[in-house]
């Protein structure tokens, strides 16, 4: 098989970079990929969450389950291929989460038989698939925090494993909301530099 002739010049660039990331354990490989791509994963999501801050948690979401994997990616499509369908599906997995979570928890249905039903959201178990993706993004996320500054731990803490809103966050530490979403932002630029010398950390 000719790659040559399938894939554009930039594809060729990234199985390069893939090959120096995965065989070599080379940081500045990662660093490039994330590079190339972050701002367009970055933009396909915020389109389909509509909020900022929640884009940004699930990009970096994104790049770690990719580089988690990298060793599996095939050269049989393009890594941008693989990559937004990674980014897609999470993003999709959230999005199916927040509409469950947007219903009451005495929210009452009426069935075929007329009968009232009461939905407790507690009562939703998550299918295997989401147990595996939910404990996956904790398990990466948690291999992060203990890396970063002791003031981020307890933020990151609450946004990710308690999925706290940044309200609730701020009502919690009794910090203005204004100082929660800074060091929130910083947090998450230490992590997307965490996530770019994974090789140090998996």
């Amino acid at each position: 098989m000719d790659l040559k002739k399938q894939f554009s010049d930039k594809a060729l660039e990234d199985f390069k970079l893939i090959d120096q990331a995965v065989k070599d354990g080379d940081e500045q490989a990662y660093a490039k990929l994330m590079e190339r791509y972050k701002r367009p994963v970055y933009h396909m999501i915020l389109k389909m969450v509509r909020n900022v801050d929640d884009a940004e948690d699930l990009t970096i979401e994104a790049f770690a389950k990719a580089f988690k994997n990298l060793h599996r990616f095939k050269k049989d499509y393009t890594f941008s291929t693989w990559l937004f369908r990674i980014a897609t599906n999470n993003a999709i997995d959230f999005i199916r989460k927040k509409r469950l979570e947007t219903m009451s928890l005495d929210s009452s249905f009426t069935d075929d038989n007329g009968e009232a039903v009461h939905i407790d959201v507690e009562d939703h178990n998550l299918n295997p698939q989401e147990v595996a993706i939910k404990s996956q993004k904790i398990e990466l996320i948690q291999m992060f925090v203990t890396k970063l500054p002791a003031k981020y731990q307890k933020l990151v803490r609450l946004r990710y494993f308690k999925e706290f809103s940044y309200e609730e966050i701020a009502q919690e530490l009794n910090a203005p909301l204004g100082t929660v979403k800074a060091q929130l932002h910083r947090a998450r630029e230490l992590m997307y530099d965490l996530v770019k010398n994974k090789k140090e950390h998996i």
